[in-house]
C-alpha cells in the first residue's frame, strides 16, 4: 500500500492505485474512531423573514465576521469570507444560498458532539441577535419560492449552478432550498468499511423517515414528508442514487474509486480560480488529456475535491458519511450521530443490523428510496411498514450505545439521545406530520408560525 501521507498536494496523480490507497489510508483501530457531525440551517432577517444577502450590515459576511470573536479564523476566496475554521478541525461554511453549516470537530462521544452543537448555537444566536437574524431548522424552505434568493460568492457554486439544470430538474432547488444533518464515521479495514457502507445505505431510508421534516413548498403542503430527500432523486443521475454495486461481490475501495472516476467533473481549482470542466472525465485528467487543460495532471487536492462532487445517500472518503436526514430541531442534531454510532460502532449491533438487511433485494432498496420521502414511517415493507424497521433499528442502536458505556458528567450513557427518535417511531408521527397537523388546525393553513416554533 502506498504511503498516502507522503503524497503532496502538488504531486501529479496518474496511477489509480494511489487513489485506492488514499481511501484505504482512512483505516484505523476502533480505539481511534471518532464522530464528526455536520448540520445546516436557514437564516432569515427576523423583522420580515427576507433572505440574507452576502453583503450588508446584517448579511452573511457580517454574520461570519461576528463569529470570529469566538476564536474562529476566516477563510477567504477572492477577498470574500466563505468559511471559518479552528485548529480542532471544526469549520463553519456557507451553502449556496446562505445556509450556514457547522462541520464539527472529530470527537469521541455523542456527549461531546452535543456540547459542541450547543456551544455553536450559543455563539450563532448571540451574533444573530445583534444583527436581527433568526435561524430555522427544517429540511426545505417552506415559504413562497422567490427568484431573489441570493447566491453566495463561491466559485464552485457558479459552475454547479450552470451545470445542474443539464442533468435534472431539481438540482438548483437542492442548492438553494435544502438543509441536512449528517454524521461522519471511521472504519477499521476494508472489510469493516464494506459492512458499514452496506448497512448505512440500506438503512438510510429509515433515517429519512425518522427525520422527515420538509412537507411544505411555496407556502403549502408539497405531497411529501421529506421533500428534501425526494429532490435528490431528480438532481443528477450520474452522482446520486442507491449504488447497486455496493451490495455486489467485489465491492471495496477500488470499486468505489471506479465509481468516482466515472462521475463527471465539475471544476479544477488552480491559482485561486475555479476552472469549469463540468461534464468532463477525471480519467482523462489522469492521462493529461483533459480538454482545455492539456498536459495538466490532477493532484491530491483535485482528488479530494472530486470526491465531494458525488452525492449518494452514503459517501466514502477516508471516512463514511451518512447523508439521508433532513435538517431539523436541535435535539435531532444530537440524535443522528447517536443513531448511527449505536448501529455501527458496536460489533453486536453491527451484526444484528447486517442480519436485518441481509436478504433485501435491489428492487426493495430502490422502492424504499422512492417511497419513503412520500410516506415516511407508513411506507409498506414486506409484511409490515418502515415503522417496524425503525423500531428494530432503534433497538439495535440503543443496545450498541449502551454497550459503549460512554458516560457524561451525570453518569448517563449515550442512549438518552435516542429518546426523541423512539417517541417518533413508537407514535408513527414524524416531525413533518406534526407540522401538517398544526397547519390544518391551529396554524389555520398558514406556514407563518413555523418561523417562530421552529426557530433555534
Amino acid at each position: 500500500m502506498a504511503d498516502t501521507s507522503a503524497i503532496q498536494s502538488s504531486e501529479p496523480l496518474t496511477d489509480k492505485n494511489v487513489l485506492v490507497d488514499y481511501l484505504a489510508s482512512g483505516c484505523k483501530p476502533p480505539e481511534d474512531w471518532r464522530i464528526g457531525t455536520e448540520h445546516e440551517k436557514f437564516a432569515y432577517h427576523r423583522n420580515d423573514l427576507s433572505y440574507l444577502s452576502y453583503e450588508g450590515d446584517s448579511g452573511v459576511r457580517a454574520l461570519l465576521d461576528g463569529l470570529t470573536r469566538f476564536g474562529w479564523e476566516r477563510v477567504l476566496e477572492k477577498g470574500n469570507v466563505i468559511a471559518l475554521t479552528k485548529p480542532d478541525g471544526s469549520a463553519i461554511s456557507l451553502e449556496p444560498a446562505g445556509q450556514l453549516e457547522l462541520s464539527g470537530a472529530p470527537v469521541e462521544t455523542i456527549h461531546q458532539t452535543c456540547s459542541e452543537v450547543h456551544e455553536h448555537l450559543r455563539q450563532a444566536k448571540q451574533v444573530a441577535a445583534e444583527l436581527g437574524i433568526v435561524f430555522v431548522g427544517l429540511g426545505y424552505r417552506p415559504e413562497e419560492q422567490s427568484t431573489e434568493i441570493p447566491w453566495m460568492p463561491k466559485g464552485r457554486y457558479k459552475i454547479m449552478r450552470d451545470y445542474m439544470p443539464k442533468r435534472g430538474s431539481l438540482g438548483l432547488d437542492m442548492m438553494q432550498n435544502t438543509c441536512t444533518v449528517q454524521v461522519n464515521l471511521d472504519f477499521e479495514s476494508e472489510k469493516s468499511m464494506i459492512r458499514m457502507f452496506r448497512i448505512g445505505l440500506a438503512l438510510q431510508p429509515i433515517a429519512t423517515a425518522l427525520w422527515a421534516n420538509s412537507p411544505f413548498r411555496n407556502g403549502r403542503p408539497n405531497g411529501f414528508l421529506s421533500f428534501r430527500s425526494h429532490i435528490w432523486t431528480d438532481t443528477d443521475p450520474d452522482r446520486c442514487g442507491t449504488l447497486p454495486f455496493v451490495f455486489e461481490e467485489g465491492f471495496g475501495f477500488e470499486r468505489y474509486v471506479d465509481y468516482i472516476l466515472d462521475v463527471p467533473m465539475y471544476f479544477v481549482y488552480r491559482d485561486g480560480n475555479y476552472i469549469d470542466v463540468s461534464g468532463q472525465s477525471f480519467r482523462d485528467f489522469m492521462t493529461g488529456k483533459l480538454p482545455g487543460l492539456s498536459g495538466e495532471y490532477p493532484t491530491k487536492k483535485d482528488w479530494e475535491d472530486h470526491l465531494t462532487t458525488a452525492f449518494p445517500e452514503v459517501r466514502l472518503k477516508r471516512f463514511i458519511e451518512m447523508r439521508g436526514a433532513d435538517g431539523g430541531p436541535w435535539a435531532s442534531l444530537c440524535a443522528l450521530p447517536a443513531f448511527w454510532v449505536g448501529l455501527l460502532y458496536d460489533e453486536e449491533a453491527c451484526n444484528r443490523a447486517s442480519d436485518l438487511i441481509a436478504d433485501w433485494t435491489q428492487d426493495e432498496h430502490e422502492y424504499l428510496r422512492r417511497e419513503v420521502p412520500r410516506q415516511a414511517l407508513a411506507t409498506p415493507f414486506r409484511d409490515g411498514t418502515v415503522q417496524d424497521l425503525a423500531l428494530e433499528a432503534l433497538d439495535i442502536s440503543h443496545g450498541g450505545l449502551r454497550r459503549r458505556e460512554r458516560l457524561d458528567g451525570l453518569g448517563r450513557d449515550e442512549t438518552h439521545y435516542l429518546r426523541p427518535l423512539c417517541q417518533i417511531a413508537e407514535s408513527g408521527l414524524t416531525p413533518a406530520e406534526e407540522m401538517l397537523a398544526a397547519y390544518e388546525r391551529r396554524w389555520d393553513h398558514s406556514i407563518a408560525p413555523i418561523f417562530q416554533e421552529y426557530a433555534y
